[in-house]
């Protein structure tokens, strides 16, 4: 059956949809989730302190006190609250904050490293790293050293207790270019990359994770020494020649072939073994070039933790063509499972499943079975996709009847439905089912809990200026909070919202029962770890997309989180710099509200007057804002393709779309999903006029190029 389906909409005219691509609705939660035994854990649980990106070495998220709890946490309030860069809004913040002997250590986007008093707020030292910014992640803590990377791609070692720089390690290597790639496109091949993720220390190591797979860099792990930072190991995500996974990739693609590990891993001590994600292949939507699996791109590595030297791996998507890299922190859980104690690492993220594998070998636990999916002779698919036993986390289609509903006209499909020239909408999108929020591993329910977000891409090759993986414009945003029982990957309970989940909003799991995690309205919230209703929120003041943690000074269990925003999913989610403290009776109160992110995906272009535009839309052209006038020239391809593409008019205003009769194509405009207005089809030459009496914010697309997408404001 071909899942790119259509059927007419009851909307007038030409006007036609996608079909349903139904699944299953949500499940409902479970009565009680603590008859679920769960065993002693290799990785303990933190306590009093909260040292690195993740709690513990395997990425529990998860702490023991339980002095607050679902009982209690309607009492907590503000213990303490700074701004970290004097109130500044320009950059947004994803820093895990950890904390060590009642002291909290973090950085921000500004290149600035803190030092904080856990109890006071009080910061204790402020030590600036330079001034080219990038995201910062997490710090480490060892040898009573801190690690940070920076903005140019170096790794500081500060001393711990004055800030005072140790020791620095410039990285990465000189260019590898791509001089055949197209500048258009945005994506040219060449670039070094960058430093990205939380660092992470284990016996004397300091593990760095690098980005810039959409640039076309060759990514690549790096293990310092932490005394030194000298280097003691790199392990390249694309193989050079002769190295194992070499022959997964066409001609020299791999000296471009992105396959970044921008996450920070997990530590198995026992094992000797570190587990490190490793993202997309370059191009990330085109793979006409890259023939072959594109080893280690979308792979979880076991990689010896002292030589760099792979021990496994599993690739959870061949030949990625959409942006479905794992970019979830691996998580180390010890499970039973038919009694059996078994020692599992979870792993996954895009997909919106699950692939839970065991520790020593990467032999899946549950099952794994290779499925034929839809081909693609251009784009060089792979056959098969891995298909994980028990059930996604998240539905992998989209659905009419939530926020997945597709813009109409556009092809649409499921996860692995492929695209190239035509503009194709596919959930779970580039922004994943759930992208890099970091789960959490709770030792008292046993559940992994993950945030998720329900949003679509339109996926296609970027020749000639075509989308790559736009979110279409005017869909809804949405997401929510899933609990996945790792004995049977499937999921115990699932609450969704009018939120996505999935960009930097972690979760945190606690002994007391409550789970924390924030929301890009600023809003951080407390949740029943058996079922995910709410018990507590509080206003933060910019977006919660960092991990929340806890820890304890003198018997007081404190949660912290900084609050800065982000620009994912939401281009509109507020920023600051807002770093919190919570006990128990706390007295400071909750920020003032900011404006919220929209739900739905704006356009975001300056408005037009409808007099600036004689009350007149052209189609398949794009506005030219120096001559106030649409373009000379018909475009089929850009999403703006609508002159102009945000008309401001007012009630009872009549408003003519043309199709101008220089251009070769038939065009539309067809109101979406509030069915206002249906233009048809109109020849070069032809018009249509439509009269808006009832204020509102109206969406439409072109039927033809429907990624071309305007909207009108009627005031």
């Amino acid at each position: 059956m071909d899942r790119r389906s259509f059927l007419t909409s009851t909307a007038a005219g030409t006007a036609t949809t996608v079909a349903l691509l139904g699944a299953a609705p949500a499940q409902a939660a479970s009565a009680d989730n603590l008859a679920r035994p769960v065993p002693d854990q290799t990785h303990a649980a933190t306590g009093a302190n909260y040292p690195k990106a993740g709690g513990n070495l395997g990425n529990h998220s998860y702490s023991s006190l339980k002095r607050i709890t679902a009982g209690n946490v309607h009492k907590l309030g503000g213990a303490w609250h700074i701004n970290l860069e004097n109130g500044s809004t320009s950059a947004a913040q994803q820093c895990a904050v950890i904390a060590q002997g009642g002291v909290l250590y973090l950085a921000t986007t500004q290149q600035n490293v803190f030092a904080v008093d856990g109890r006071t707020g009080q910061v204790k030292w402020r030590t600036n790293l330079g001034s080219e910014t990038t995201n910062m992640r997490g710090l480490a803590l060892g040898e009573g050293l801190a690690f940070t990377i920076s903005g140019d791609n170096k790794v500081y070692a500060l001393d711990q207790k004055t800030g005072a720089v140790v020791w620095s390690r410039e990285l990465l290597v000189e260019d590898q270019g791509n001089p055949d790639c197209d500048p258009a496109s945005g994506q040219c091949g060449g670039s070094k990359g960058g430093l990205a993720g939380a660092a992470v220390y284990w016996d004397g190591l300091v593990y760095i994770g690098t980005q810039g797979s959409t640039a076309g860099a060759r990514g690549r792990a790096y293990a310092l020494d932490a005394r030194s930072g000298d280097i003691a190991w790199v392990f390249w995500g694309t193989p050079g020649p002769g190295e194992y996974g070499h022959d997964t990739w066409e001609g020299d693609t791999w000296k471009t072939g992105g396959a970044v590990c921008w996450i920070h891993p997990a530590v198995d001590p026992e094992l000797g073994l570190v587990y490190w994600t490793f993202g997309n292949p370059y191009p990330r939507t085109d793979g006409s070039t890259r023939g072959g699996d594109n080893l280690f791109a979308n792979c979880l590595l076991a990689i010896d933790a002292k030589t760099g030297k792979r021990r496994w791996h599993f690739q959870s998507v061949h030949h990625d063509i959409w942006d479905y890299d794992g970019v979830m922190s691996p998580v180390l859980a010890d499970i039973l499972i038919d009694g059996k104690k078994r020692k599992i690492v979870v792993y996954g993220s895009k997909t919106g499943m699950y692939y839970m594998l065991d520790r020593a070998t990467g032999k899946p636990v549950h099952g794994m079975e290779e499925r034929p999916v839809p081909q693609h002779a251009a784009q060089k698919t792979s056959p098969t996709q891995p298909f994980p036993g028990g059930e996604p986390f998240v539905e992998t289609e989209p659905r009419l009847d939530k926020a997945t509903r597709p813009v109409p006209f556009y092809p649409t499909g499921g996860a692995f439905e492929v695209h190239w020239d035509r503009a194709t909408i596919i959930f779970p999108g580039a922004g994943g089912g759930a992208d890099w929020s970091s789960p959490s591993f709770s030792h008292r329910t046993g559940l992994v809990y993950v945030g998720y977000g329900l949003i679509n891409s339109a996926y296609s090759n970027t020749h000639g200026g075509r989308v790559n993986t736009a979110r279409p414009l005017g869909e809804y945003f949405a997401g929510g909070l899933a609990a996945v029982d790792p004995r049977t990957n499937t999921v115990a309970w699932r609450q969704e919202g009018d939120w996505s989940l999935a960009h930097g909003n972690g979760v945190l799991s606690t002994a007391g029962g409550v789970l924390f995690q924030g929301r890009p309205d600023g809003v951080l919230t407390a949740l029943d770890d058996r079922d995910g209703s709410e018990l507590w929120t509080w206003q933060c003041g910019a977006g919660v997309n960092t991990n929340p943690l806890t820890y304890e000074i003198d018997g007081e269990q404190y949660v912290a989180v900084l609050a800065g925003g982000n620009g994912l999913p939401y281009p509109d989610i507020p920023k600051g710099d807002h770093l919190w403290a919570f006990r128990l009776g706390g007295g400071v109160q909750p920020a003032t509200a900011p404006t919220p992110p929209s739900r739905r995906n704006q356009i975001r272009t300056a408005a037009v007057t409808g007099e600036t535009a004689a009350n007149t839309v052209t189609l398949g052209r794009i506005w030219d804002n120096t001559k106030s006038a649409p373009g000379t020239t018909e475009n089929l391809v850009a999403q703006n393709a609508m002159a102009p593409q945000h008309l401001s008019i007012a009630r009872g205003t009549t408003v003519t779309f043309v199709n101008p009769p220089d251009n070769k194509s038939a065009h539309g405009a067809v109101s979406f999903f509030e069915a206002e207005f249906d233009t048809g089809l109109l020849m070069p030459g032809q018009s249509y006029t439509y009269t808006f009496d009832t204020p509102g914010e109206y969406f439409y697309n072109d039927p033809i190029a429907p990624q071309s997408t305007g909207k009108i404001v009627v005031k």
